[in-house]
């Protein structure tokens, strides 16, 4: 249904004078504040204030209803400091006297029903905080919100979509996520692609995008497609990492069955879905939860515990029962609601530290003394336990960027139960490695070879993201030296060691056909360039690398055992060359990887290998992939090599980089 347009400024109601005719007064209303209706029970507040109320947004927030014979829309919202709670939207003039709302006992939730209310309408609570002043506040628990730059909630209802992804979820639940292939394509749907029209500044909607996205990341590889940006926030330039609507899937692109829709094709066509998800803070913006009743409600009450003096935003109070409930509630709502398979959680360590970004005397310790976010700990093992406990074989990424001990460890082992942790230390050595001289590599060699000393010691994934190409980062492709060719040669060799590196994998859109400008969310990528020969070849050799990734379980299977990496030779840094074996339990179809990181041809390479036998080339950096009719074969035979037993000579082009099987 079509949204009503408001007649009325944000913050602006009409005059208080005007008085509620017989249409827009409501049953809660006419039954008195003490009476309730009964949608929301005793129990469901006690469960709510223990925070354990995992479905609290199917009771708080709009819901279509039945009451008393009469069709309408049930409103319920949680303000425990208001003094008093009205209901204003086009239905009443935006008046904040006409439509009060009644507080159920000893909870903080406030309930009001409307009778002959529908879907599509524009609503906000007008909340009279203890001092006599009138808020005017968005539904925390809108399942849809007005479009930019309206800051209204809208009546919905998200019921009744047919969903044709059973064998998708059923396949999902089956899954050892850590041993499957996971390659994901990270996107900003509204600079993805634009469409050549001036209505909602030419963003694709969910629908246009599902279909295009879904044949681009089949044809590339991608197991996963992970979407910054999809709860609702007021301001693009924030990517989507200041959210007002938590439970509200964006109006840039369409409606939440729209966005179903994008979820069931892409679950039609073999493809996941991750959402970047934020507990770690909200904006200060009037009509979303900071002080949402006048008062510190959602945030912590001490400014050196609920603000981020670097982002300038409130965060989220972690003790409180509520506040951790709307929380995971709304992270299962994703995950039951639109079948979402992921949720990567964003600043992470922004949570577990007390002083993250602040000054001496800016924080407040622990009650051990510490500098540990205790609440926000329990909170992780609460919320892991329970999302995956739910829904067996979904993904919770954590973008930890400390070394904070077992993140993707049970809560049982007194892990924080995540399931992948980002790697942000492989991710920062790798792009210094990369920007370097080639002559200048060979005294940087350990900065390839440092992540190979821990990388069983969480389940991770190895991350090139949006935050790589911004804020005069560079492209990946105008990160390397060099000039034309020898940058995309670069390039290459980097995105083949990534592929051979244990680790599920994730690549921003447009790095992998070598997009020159920054990312910027207020353009569409350069599509154009992918016409271009040297871009072309690009994005066909990083395709390749992504089939061949899900093709051979070497790959994927032991990215955290021992048994499933082996250096070769992680010590030729004169040369700046690495060699190394990738194998899967059975030991069958290992697959041997050489990377050349210098300009300079070496005819006469000899590497060396741990058996006798036939290595077929399966890729390199000239040709791609071999069709294996066409694969060159190369014969190993006995002799001391790179302090292994066996070799064979392969001539190593400039920034030579390839892939053998054995």
């Amino acid at each position: 249904m079509a949204v009503k347009k408001r007649k009325t400024t944000n913050e602006e109601p009409l005059s208080k004078t005007r008085k509620p005719d017989a249409q827009t007064g409501s049953i809660s209303q006419e039954l008195g504040k003490t009476q309730t209706t009964g949608f929301i029970s005793g129990l469901d507040c006690y469960l709510f204030g223990a925070g354990t109320h995992y479905d609290i947004y199917q009771k708080l927030g709009a819901h279509p209803k039945t009451y008393q014979g009469k069709e309408g829309i049930y409103f319920g919202v949680w303000a425990p400091h208001a003094k008093a709670v009205h209901l204003v939207g086009d239905f009443n003039g935006w008046n904040p006297e006409a439509n009060p709302m009644s507080k159920l006992p000893d909870s903080g939730i406030w309930e009001y029903f409307n009778p002959g209310m529908k879907t599509g309408e524009l609503y906000k609570f007008a909340i009279t905080t203890e001092t006599g002043k009138i808020l005017y506040k968005a539904d925390p628990f809108a399942f849809r919100a007005e479009y930019r730059p309206g800051t209204a909630s809208v009546t919905t209802d998200i019921r009744g979509f047919s969903w044709t992804d059973q064998a998708w979820l059923s396949a999902r639940r089956q899954a050892d996520l850590r041993k499957m292939p996971i390659s994901i394509y990270e996107v900003h749907l509204g600079s993805w692609r634009k469409q050549d029209r001036e209505e909602k500044d030419g963003f694709y909607t969910y629908g246009e995008a599902a279909h295009e996205l879904a044949a681009y990341v089949k044809e590339m590889g991608y197991t996963h497609v992970e979407l910054m940006g999809i709860a609702e926030h007021p301001y693009d330039g924030s990517w989507g990492y200041q959210v007002t609507g938590y439970f509200a899937p964006t109006s840039r692109y369409g409606t939440p069955k729209d966005f179903m829709y994008f979820v069931n094709y892409l679950h039609k066509h073999g493809i996941g879905v991750i959402l970047d998800w934020v507990p770690a803070h909200f904006p200060k913006d009037a009509h979303g939860l900071a002080d949402f009743d006048g008062r510190p409600c959602f945030e912590y009450e001490d400014p050196r515990k609920g603000e981020h003096p670097d982002w300038g935003t409130k965060v989220f109070d972690y003790g409180k029962h509520e506040v951790k409930d709307f929380l995971i509630s709304n992270a299962l709502y994703w995950v039951e609601q639109y079948h979402i398979d992921g949720l990567r959680v964003d600043a992470v360590a922004s949570m577990l530290y007390l002083d993250y970004g602040r000054q001496e005397g800016q924080w407040v310790p622990n009650k051990h003394g510490g500098n540990q976010n205790l609440e926000a700990i329990e909170f992780f093992k609460h919320l892991n336990s329970v999302v995956q406990g739910r829904n067996h074989g979904v993904l919770i990424i954590a973008e930890e960027s400390t070394a904070w001990p077992r993140v993707t460890m049970p809560p049982e082992e007194d892990g924080l139960g995540f399931t992948f942790k980002w790697n942000m230390g492989w991710m920062h050595d790798f792009l210094e490695y990369m920007k370097l001289d080639p002559y200048f590599r060979k005294y940087n060699h350990n900065r390839m070879t440092f992540g190979l000393t821990y990388f069983t010691s969480e389940n991770y994934i190895l991350a090139l993201s949006h935050d790589e190409v911004v804020h005069l980062k560079c492209s990946m492709i105008n990160k390397m030296p060099g000039l034309g060719q020898d940058k995309f040669a670069n390039l290459k060799s980097g995105y083949t060691f990534m592929i051979g590196h244990p680790g599920k994998k994730l690549l921003f859109m447009g790095q992998d056909f070598g997009q020159y400008h920054e990312w910027d969310e207020k353009a569409a990528l350069d599509w154009y360039l992918t016409k271009e020969p040297e871009h072309q070849e690009l994005q066909s050799y990083v395709r390749d690398l992504l089939h061949l990734y899900k093709k051979y379980p070497s790959l994927y299977r032991q990215d955290t055992d021992w048994n499933g990496f082996q250096w070769m030779n992680a010590n030729d840094g004169d040369r700046s060359i690495f060699s190394f074996v990738r194998r899967d339990e059975t030991g069958r179809k290992n697959l041997l990887f050489v990377i050349s990181f210098t300009p300079v041809e070496r005819p006469d390479y000899r590497v060396g290998v741990p058996k006798r036998g036939r290595y077929t080339l399966l890729l390199d950096n000239r040709r791609g992939a071999y069709k294996l009719a066409e694969a060159p074969i190369y014969t190993s035979s006995k002799g001391e090599c790179d302090g292994q037993p066996y070799a064979f000579d392969y001539p190593l082009p400039a920034y030579g980089a390839a892939i053998f099987r054995f």
